[in-house]
């Protein structure tokens, strides 16, 4: 696939999303528009200069900063219209840019501050979304989403909010997060959380390995047993390019004992390619460690992180592995059921999706 038309045949691919962040992915408009109306000062308020400045100020090289443009989407997150608002635009975004699956994430602790509730910000959010989803099928675009509830690694809700999660589980909720900083929050901070899950017999995805190395995916996997981890793109510390192939046509590479763990145990990689970039975690796309993992048959996914602050779609991030890290329709095709395969619903769903719209997706795009 090469050419000016990579674009426009990626955005009919079927595509599912692992890590989305909903106070990431807002409209500039709607940012702009909820801003006005509750009086919070922005740094520019015309939407299109408003979307570059997301983007400038996350471009820094630095999470610290890039975490810092969430003041002003968190803000406009207060209400429980703009909540419902919000996550029903999230939806319909998504379906347009052809995701047929999302799991999409937030923390409910950062939305109290109009008295909601933190079961009316998980109800309201679910509200939106099927509303988001019931007009994408309308509209010929259907998606399916889940709500993956997060907690914050800083703070100290998160038995709180693995109850909350767990209390939701009917209500759209599919799983458990935390998120945050890493240096100086372990998730071995939360192992309370980890261990009330666990025992409800429900799913567990740790942001780990994104700003700080493998003692935080350690951690993620063995300490707190995580199903999934979000961005783990630092397992390559863990692993030494040895040059060359091997004898079924991989990179030559040694695996320390972690790596090979996340690997042999087939552990997700909810890997963020222009999200790594922005925060330092990788130079380029082109040199983003997505391509060796996908080589090394580690469980690699495609995700976006923040749309908003990455100026990004899912459509953009297979683009740009087409284009600067000579991917495939058939790498795309392969990390799409990866990421089916470890999404947070019953196999029988799960199994669903792939047969009934992936593979014949993929297929029509001519891949195999």
């Amino acid at each position: 696939m090469t050419g000016p038309t990579d674009s426009e045949i990626l955005q009919r691919a079927p595509k599912v999303l692992l890590h989305d962040h909903l106070d990431g992915g807002l409209r500039p408009s709607t940012v702009a528009g909820i801003a006005a109306e509750i009086g919070h000062e922005l740094p520019v308020s015309d939407p299109a200069e408003l979307g570059e400045w997301f983007r400038r100020s996350a471009d820094s090289g630095s999470l610290e900063r890039y975490l810092e443009t969430f003041v002003h989407t968190v803000a406009v997150m207060q209400r429980r219209q703009d909540l419902v608002r919000v996550a029903r635009e999230a939806a319909l975004d998504l379906a347009a840019d052809g995701v047929v699956y999302a799991e999409i994430r937030y923390a409910p602790e950062q939305h109290l501050e109009g008295g909601l509730d933190l079961d009316e910000v998980v109800t309201a959010v679910a509200e939106g979304l099927a509303e988001g989803e019931k007009e994408a099928a309308a509209a010929g675009t259907p998606i399916r989403t889940g709500q993956l509830v997060t907690a914050m690694r800083h703070a100290a809700r998160s038995r709180e909010i693995a109850e909350l999660a767990e209390r939701h589980r009917d209500n759209g909720v599919v799983g458990f997060d935390i998120a945050g900083a890493e240096a100086g929050f372990p998730p071995s901070r939360h192992l309370d959380a980890f261990d009330y899950l666990h025992e409800a017999n429900m799913h567990v995805t740790i942001h780990a390995g994104e700003a700080f190395g493998l003692p935080s995916i350690w951690e993620a996997v063995q300490v707190c047993g995580a199903d999934r981890l979000g961005h783990g793109v630092r397992i390559m510390d863990d692993i030494e390019v040895i040059g060359g192939r091997d004898e079924y046509g991989r990179p030559a590479a040694k695996l320390g004992r972690l790596a090979g763990w996340v690997r042999d145990k087939r552990i997700p990689l909810e890997l963020c390619p222009t999200s790594n970039v922005q925060t330092g975690a990788a130079s380029s796309v082109a040199e983003h460690p997505i391509g060796l993992l996908k080589d090394l048959r580690f469980r690699v996914t495609v995700n976006t992180d923040n749309r908003l602050m990455s100026g990004t779609s899912m459509t953009r991030e297979m683009t740009g592995l087409v284009q600067q890290a000579g991917w495939t329709l058939e790498d795309l095709r392969w990390v799409t059921i990866n990421a089916l395969k470890s999404a947070f619903i019953p196999f029988d769903e799960r199994l669903a999706l792939i047969e009934g719209v992936v593979k014949p997706g993929y297929a029509q795009l001519g891949a195999s």
